[in-house]
């Protein structure tokens, strides 16, 4: 008996400009890394890269916390992490709600049995302080959980104050940096900050499958002082940094290609430099909120409270926002994003994000998006949008 085996199809991915809400563009330099020979993950040469890539972290974190690494899994896997490790059945946890991510951190609190006391904002708003104090005084809680760049709105969050709050009642903070880390300080060692997770598919611009995260003393201290078992195996951190460390404890088999590729796009940044990344984020936002509202679309968010990383922008009434996005993405390649939640179908996300936050990009969009609109008799065509972007953007 004889067996033919059919031909793999040949597959051709087409190449999207993502200008959506993640993932964001990978550098040439980072596909490259991932294309790397695998090697053991005990190797003494993986181990190597390993150490400098926790070192790059810290860096990019604002941190010399010890335990920095990235966790294997996406964003959310750093949310888990995050919750697992400090809550135990009973804790009391307040969590911030403004948007879809935070809605997230308020449910998987429940699901570890924590006692959740949240503190609610409008969507397209930030926390207000004075709230999440009151909330905090009437709880006693473990932690204080926020979001400090709300993916499903645009909204950056001030962490300052969340952070001082928490030191006043003994708590610890949890932060989602998941959109902001690479793309606006995070400064967790400055603040104070004793949890904060991200993921590499945003402003690290590399592809999605690791959750940096980098927990305080304090924090680590509280881990360790559980009454039970973390509930997650996979996600303890107090076995997971064993083989991180000097120790090199065999707990999971790394993703040994995505730490190639994160340590390279780490090294981009450094390369660049922390505040000319953060600044070059800034300039193309403010260019690319100039045209869009040469167009006639309308922030979402006040200037104060915007992310540098994802513009959001009110829909047209009478436009089928949809039929944009695809116009967009049939037309030019170019893909954004749609709303969530109670802005399903009134918003625009239009994601400026690590290798994607480029003057070209921000330029390419304006053009196409000025187009389709001026087809849908909206706004006055690509040249008064780009002409104003560029009256817009800061020089730098």
């Amino acid at each position: 008996m004889s067996f033919t085996l059919a031909a793999a199809p040949c597959r051709q991915n087409p190449a999207r400009l993502l200008l959506g809400p993640g993932p964001s563009p990978v550098h040439p330099r980072v596909l490259a890394a991932l294309a790397e020979p695998v090697l053991g993950h005990l190797d003494p040469c993986f181990l190597a890269i390993m150490a400098e890539t926790r070192d790059l972290l810290r860096q990019v974190f604002g941190t010399e916390n010890e335990l920095t690494i990235p966790v294997s899994g996406t964003g959310s896997a750093g949310l888990e992490a995050s919750l697992v490790n400090l809550l135990e059945p009973g804790d009391r946890a307040v969590v911030g709600v403004a948007g879809v991510f935070g809605e997230r951190l308020a449910e998987v609190a429940a699901r570890y049995g924590a006692e959740v006391h949240t503190v609610e904002a409008e969507w397209g708003r930030p926390l207000d302080p004075d709230a999440v104090r009151r909330a905090a005084r009437a709880a006693n809680p473990k932690l204080i959980a926020v979001v400090h760049a709300e993916t499903s709105t645009g909204v950056r969050q001030d962490l300052a104050p969340i952070a001082a709050i928490a030191r006043e009642c003994g708590a610890l903070t949890v932060v989602d940096a998941v959109t902001s880390l690479g793309g606006l300080e995070v400064a967790v060692d400055e603040l104070g900050l004793d949890f904060v997770y991200s993921g590499t598919q945003k402003c690290l611009s590399c592809p999605p499958g690791l959750a940096p995260v980098t927990v305080s003393a304090r924090a680590r201290e509280a881990i360790a002082a559980r009454r039970r078992p973390v509930a997650s195996w996979y996600l303890d951190l107090g076995l997971v940094q064993r083989y991180w460390s000097q120790e090199r404890f065999y707990h999971h088999t790394a993703p040994v290609n995505m730490i190639y590729a994160l340590h390279e796009a780490l090294g981009l940044i450094m390369a660049e430099g922390l505040a000319a990344v953060w600044r070059r984020h800034a300039a193309n936002a403010a260019g690319a909120l100039a045209g869009l509202a040469a167009l006639g679309l309308e922030p979402l968010v006040a200037p104060a409270e915007r992310l540098p990383s994802l513009v959001v922008v009110k829909v047209p009434a009478g436009v089928d926002e949809a039929a944009v996005r695809a116009a967009l993405r049939e037309r030019y390649n170019i893909e954004i994003g749609g709303g969530l939640g109670p802005l399903k179908g009134r918003v625009w996300r239009i994601g400026l994000m690590g290798h994607g936050s480029r003057w070209q990009h921000v330029t390419f969009l304006l053009a196409a998006l000025g187009e389709i609109l001026a087809a849908h008799g909206c706004g006055p065509g690509p040249g008064e949008a780009v002409a104003a972007a560029v009256a817009a953007r800061p020089a730098g």
